[in-house]
């Protein structure tokens, strides 16, 4: 099904629940991984997708149509994830360079990247970028989100997140160069 067809469904109270199950089903496993890519551990990830859900789903009835479904869901879980991290910034005091280095250490622990050296690799270098080059990363090299899409989700326009993508891909080039 296509959005325009969840979304009718969506609209009837009859087939309502029905059509929101059919919109978890198809994108639950996305939002989840580019949530997992940001927050880096299982547990987080699948909280914080739980609660896209939840909030797409006291929304869904405002969602004008403007963009994609999974664009807006994706921004939702954008900036839940932000949140997420802030709040984790907050709730310990501690500088955003020791959140960096808590999320390496489950990288290392985490059974789907940590026994892959050339993943975990990568994803190191990752988490040595500012967040937002980071972010654009993900969703540029691991999504193949056009920039449009991605200016949609951040807010930022395509020729910043250009020019972020750049500067990712060289700092991620000098880490795994320099790392030999």
């Amino acid at each position: 099904m296509n959005d325009e067809e969840l979304l009718e469904l969506y609209r009837n109270p009859d087939t309502r629940r029905n059509a929101f199950n059919q919109i978890v089903r198809t994108y639950q496993q996305r939002v989840y991984w580019m949530v997992r890519k940001i927050v880096i551990d299982h547990d987080d990830a699948n909280d914080i997708t739980q609660e896209v859900f939840i909030k797409a789903w006291n929304a869904l009835d405002k969602f004008r149509g403007d963009s994609k479904l999974y664009t807006w869901l994706f921004r939702i879980a954008h900036n839940e994830s932000i949140n997420f991290l802030k709040k984790k910034r907050r709730r310990y005091f501690v500088p955003i360079n020791d959140v960096e280095g808590e999320l390496a250490e489950k990288l290392e622990s985490d059974p789907l990247i940590g026994g892959d050296e050339i993943q975990l690799k990568l994803q190191k270098a990752i988490l040595t970028l500012p967040e937002k080059q980071r972010l654009v990363f993900n969703y540029r090299y691991f999504e193949e989100m056009p920039y449009e899409e991605m200016s949609e989700i951040t807010g930022t326009s395509v020729g910043a997140l250009k020019a972020s993508y750049h500067w990712a891909t060289k700092k991620i080039e000098d880490f795994l160069t320099s790392t030999d």
